[in-house]
């Protein structure tokens, strides 16, 4: 056995004839234990909000979105559509047309956007699955709005009172010229459902049937604002993109999930880093701990260490005995606070013990890439840590009485 390991694995296990050096030695290790534990539970929660916040925008948007290059439309033909049909990979597409407009019912309005979706976008999204109350129903004079819609209009389902859409009508000159007539088309709409999701998505949809809105908006049955794709699992993406970009010859952009929500996945990305910032500064000030017992154990074993050093141990190998110890105290530490955080997180996904609201628990994710950070953190800070302390080794320490 390699003999610095071996007295720094005696040192470990042996008390110190000093009590004050016995509690600071604890201190060290539980405060090791802690500090990995703190880390792992919160990078284990912030997993969980991730995949939580995520779930929603999984639930809404398709694996891969086609959208205009410029302006808010573009133009799919049959033959178009016929090209997409025949891409190896693809299991459905859906299109849609999205325009902001202006909502009243009973006297109450709000701004927001109507997405007119065609009979296979739900088949491309999950997004009859959030339905609140009521029915995914789409079809003529017949859609689906947000429940923070519904709650600023007081509009429900099967009301004989239909929601009316004001869409400003396009056109050249200005109002004055158009004074005869009304500058707006209107759209009156039966709710046959209410969503929710998020409270800004809530507060933003109305979903009705792709060739109304055609209508309310003028446009002809080949304007769209999207195309909204679902790829068979295992289908190469990539190739997917390509295969699509090329039938519309540079009119489309295709952006999958995380594109779609490329600010989001940023902020959840830069609040994850932040937080293990933060932890790892907490970690390094409270790990300086161990670099103080390191140096107290050398105070205290003095003498041994000058016995070692008549026999012919070298400064250098005496260095590594308390430099391979202080190693062996913080991956020991951090082990142990890898595995007690485990068992919280494993029970809160078993129990959901700690909650958000009555019915839903906290969200957590167990990830072993999480064990990895936390284990080669407190390593890495273990090693500066025990490289600092036993550099306290000297000639002149040994030889004073």
């Amino acid at each position: 056995m390699n003999f610095s390991f071996y007295i720094a694995k005696r040192y470990i296990s042996s008390k110190s004839s000093q009590n004050a050096v016995n509690i600071i030695n604890f201190i060290t290790f539980l405060v090791t234990v802690i500090g990995a534990a703190a880390l792992f539970i919160v990078l284990s929660g912030f997993a969980g909000l991730k995949t939580f916040s995520l779930s929603f925008t999984n639930a809404f948007d398709p694996d891969l979105k086609a959208l205009p290059t410029s302006g808010k439309v573009f133009s799919i033909s049959p033959t178009q559509q016929e090209q997409l049909k025949q891409i190896d990979g693809i299991a459905s597409y859906a299109k849609e047309l999205e325009e902001r407009v202006y909502l009243t019912h009973r006297e109450k309005s709000h701004m927001a956007y109507i997405k007119g979706v065609d009979i296979n976008y739900n088949k491309v999204t999950n997004v009859d699955s959030i339905i609140y109350y009521g029915k995914w129903v789409v079809d003529r004079q017949i859609g689906v709005l947000g429940i923070g819609i519904a709650n600023v209009l007081g509009a429900t389902i099967n009301s004989r009172t239909p929601l009316l859409v004001l869409a400003p009508k396009p056109g050249k000159g200005s109002l004055s010229q158009q004074s005869f007539k009304k500058p707006y088309n209107e759209l009156p709409l039966l709710i046959s459902g209410v969503f929710a999701i998020e409270e800004e998505l809530d507060k933003k949809y109305v979903f009705a049937d792709l060739k109304i809105v055609q209508a309310l908006l003028e446009k002809d049955s080949t304007q769209v604002s999207g195309i909204n794709f679902r790829i068979i699992n295992g289908a190469e993406e990539s190739a997917i993109r390509k295969q699509i970009e090329e039938i519309f010859k540079g009119e489309i952009t295709v952006k999958n999930r995380r594109e779609l929500n490329s600010t989001l996945h940023r902020m959840l990305n830069t609040e994850n880093l932040a937080t293990y910032l933060i932890f790892t500064l907490v970690l390094i000030i409270a790990l300086f701990n161990v670099v103080g017992a390191i140096i107290m154990m050398i105070l205290d074993k003095k003498q041994n260490l000058k016995t070692l050093y008549n026999l012919g141990i070298t400064i250098k190998e005496l260095r590594r005995i308390y430099f391979v110890q202080g190693i062996l105290v913080t991956s020991l530490g951090g082990l142990i606070g890898v595995i007690f955080a485990s068992l919280l997180i494993g029970s809160q996904l078993i129990y959901g013990w700690l909650k958000i609201t009555p019915s839903l628990s906290y969200p957590v994710e167990y990830k072993l890439i999480n064990v990895f950070i936390v284990l080669a953190t407190i390593i890495v800070l273990g090693i500066m840590a025990s490289k600092i302390a036993s550099s306290r080794i000297t000639k002149r320490l040994i030889n004073i009485n």
